[in-house]
């Protein structure tokens, strides 16, 4: 089955008060590090939708089997992040049959979760979005069947992938998340890191 992975890393960070994108974390970058989990996971192809400082941002990329995309409306919220993805994947993946949306700043998160995801979508017969499942929430990282694609493309401002799971066209599959919760958004965030 094959599944592509979209990193929304386009956020200014500004409650931060630094890219928390390019924040160092078990010796590589937070954005580094989303990619490299969603490349050992095996999804493929991996879209890094960007924004604030996008040269900077791309520059730092060390894989080169990642697919930069700018979001050049990052401002407006999450949703058109998630748009400008699903644009991208509509060119260079139209036959994908899932797509795994993740943010970079989750730093519990691991391939071993991004596969129990996969696992969960390809053993279903119908179509499922497998879906994080921390602090009460179903959330991202999560995996959208293509019934759900025109949805996500649909998506505008700060609606984000959680409104396409909460007026979901099929069942969604919660997949225990340990530590889910835990993003970098303010500068007490910091200290998860360690």
């Amino acid at each position: 089955m094959s599944v592509a992975a979209i990193i929304l890393a386009a956020g200014g960070s500004h409650r931060l008060g630094q890219p928390k994108q390019l924040l160092m974390y078990g010796g590589e970058t937070l954005l580094n590090r989303a990619i490299r989990i969603a490349l050992e996971a095996g999804a493929s192809p991996v879209v890094a939708v960007l924004g604030a400082e996008f040269e900077r941002m791309r520059e730092s990329i060390e894989s080169r089997s990642v697919i930069a995309v700018h979001n050049d409306r990052w401002r407006q919220g999450m949703g058109g992040s998630i748009h400008a993805g699903m644009q991208a994947l509509r060119v260079c993946a139209p036959d994908v049959e899932g797509v795994l949306l993740m943010s970079c700043d989750q730093p519990r998160l691991t391939a071993d979760h991004l596969r129990a995801l996969m696992v969960a979508f390809s053993d279903e017969v119908a179509a499922v979005i497998a879906a994080s499942a921390y602090a009460g929430v179903h959330g991202v990282p999560a995996l959208f069947p293509r019934e759900t694609f025109d949805a996500l493309r649909g998506l505008r401002g700060e609606k984000g992938a959680r409104s396409v799971i909460e007026h979901a066209p099929c069942p969604v599959m919660p997949i225990e998340f340990e530590g889910g919760e835990m993003d970098i958004d303010v500068p007490e965030d910091l200290a998860k890191l360690d």
